[in-house]
């Protein structure tokens, strides 16, 4: 149990969880206490910081200033909840990919989006061009790094020595990323709770 609850939870357990696992008899008490384990929120929050360190997610944007972002928490509980929620990983990648597209109402998938806004970031770099450069590059890498399990960024400069990837495969995938507008705020409401939004604020406003 301490094994297993370390494993899963990052943390070992309480005395009282000890003592009940080792005085319970039952032929089930071992698949029990992994179903437990698992169903905890704790297994999302120790699980999951391996997928934001792949990801290289981060709360400010590094470099001199390293500003705050403040809603970059969202991405976080995002990454935990698919976790303890054992979401199908092919709806997970899509989600993180593509989720304005292929699910612009849904707020999980914006969210989820957020994978291609950790990237580090000179927010006052005197090069525009050159900051967004790095920026997709960043991006490419990482979604290289991430879902291919492969540092795509060797061919950034010239074709991969070991890696069968072309400069040219490169830039067709950085492609994908070129035309994204990198927006400041993005409403997570849904188009009911939106309208209801402005209905409430257009009667507090009459009622002025």
């Amino acid at each position: 149990i301490r094994r297993a609850t370390i494993d899963l939870h990052g943390l070992p357990p309480a005395p009282e969880e000890v003592d009940a696992f080792v005085n319970d008899k039952s032929a089930d008490a071992w698949p029990h206490l992994i179903d437990r384990l698992l169903a905890s929120p704790r297994y999302g929050e120790r699980w999951g910081r391996h997928w934001l360190d792949v990801v290289r997610y981060a709360d400010t944007n590094g470099y001199s200033n390293d500003f705050e972002r403040p809603n970059a928490w969202r991405y976080r509980d995002y990454v935990i909840k698919s976790f303890n929620d054992d979401k199908p990983y092919d709806r997970f990648v899509m989600e993180q990919i593509a989720g304005d597209e292929l699910w612009p109402e849904n707020p999980d998938a914006l969210v989820a989006t957020g994978l291609n806004r950790h990237y580090p970031d000179e927010s006052n770099a005197r090069n525009l061009m050159q900051r967004r450069q790095a920026i997709l590059n960043d991006i490419t890498d990482t979604v290289g790094l991430a879902f291919l399990g492969m540092t795509v960024g060797c061919a950034r400069c010239h074709d991969h020595k070991f890696d069968p990837i072309t400069q040219k495969d490169y830039y067709r995938l950085q492609a994908f990323f070129t035309a994204a507008e990198f927006r400041r705020d993005l409403p997570l409401a849904t188009p009911e709770e939106r309208a209801q939004h402005e209905q409430a604020t257009a009667r507090h406003l009459a009622s002025l």
